[in-house]
């Protein structure tokens, strides 16, 4: 059962004189199966706790696991496969290769992995059309409109079906239609994989496709959605 669980988690940032508390003592359980949804201002800690999850951080104290590991316990080489082989992260900026087709930028992580350049791009050809970038798949990254963009790295990040997917803003470029698309996408890859999902958004219409939902302010975790943050203007 692969479960990812925060225990009283803490991540502080010093600038001069400050402390700023980005995670304060968060504690949260995301079982498989489920999409759980992360709301907060900008600056509430949300893309902290993201990058704590992937094991591109290391917690100042508290503790976090993935299938009962302890991510402080791996060596170097096992958080590097970590990262690589268990999680599918969607970025907020796009980390895409410039020049490089989207085919290729989808089956990066493949690569990384070992797979043979003809193998990465069989097994990223239909994520790429499940993101609606079937007839994309020979266009660079300068060739593509921002939310064209933020679909390759949605591509990307599920290429090599991880075992947990984390996703901040994955709607951010995208339109209406996109983003109920891209949403249903992620709520149903969770499903049918019967992996965890955590996705950090500022969209209203996340709240309909995650499972339980989540608002992070000043480091704090609540449970449910604060309704000033539905009624505020997106950022």
């Amino acid at each position: 059962m692969s479960v990812l669980a925060l225990r009283d988690v803490a991540k502080h940032y010093r600038i001069g004189e400050e402390t700023i508390p980005a995670v304060d003592g968060v504690s949260l359980t995301v079982c498989e199966g489920e999409l759980v949804g992360l709301y907060g201002p900008s600056g509430s800690g949300k893309t902290t706790l993201l990058l704590l999850a992937a094991g591109l951080l290391e917690p100042d104290s508290g503790s976090i696991s993935f299938d009962e590991r302890e991510l402080s316990t791996l060596s170097a080489a096992q958080s590097a496969s970590y990262r690589l082989r268990d999680v599918g992260f969607v970025f907020q900026t796009f980390h895409l290769i410039a020049g490089a087709s989207a085919l290729d930028n989808a089956a990066i992580k493949l690569l990384a992995g070992g797979l043979s350049l003809r193998e990465a791009r069989r097994k990223a050809r239909p994520w790429l059309q499940r993101v609606g970038l079937g007839a994309r798949v020979q266009h660079t990254p300068e060739q593509l409109s921002m939310g064209e963009r933020q679909r390759v790295a949605i591509a990307r990040a599920l290429t090599g079906e991880p075992r947990l997917l984390l996703a901040d803003e994955p709607t951010g470029n995208l339109d209406s239609r996109r983003s109920e698309e891209t949403l249903r996408l992620l709520r149903d890859i969770c499903h049918e994989r019967q992996i965890p999902g955590l996705l950090v958004t500022h969209d209203p219409l996340a709240s309909h496709f995650v499972d339980r939902v989540h608002t992070l302010r000043d480091g704090r975790l609540h449970d449910g959605l604060d309704a000033e943050l539905l009624a505020a203007p997106l950022r």
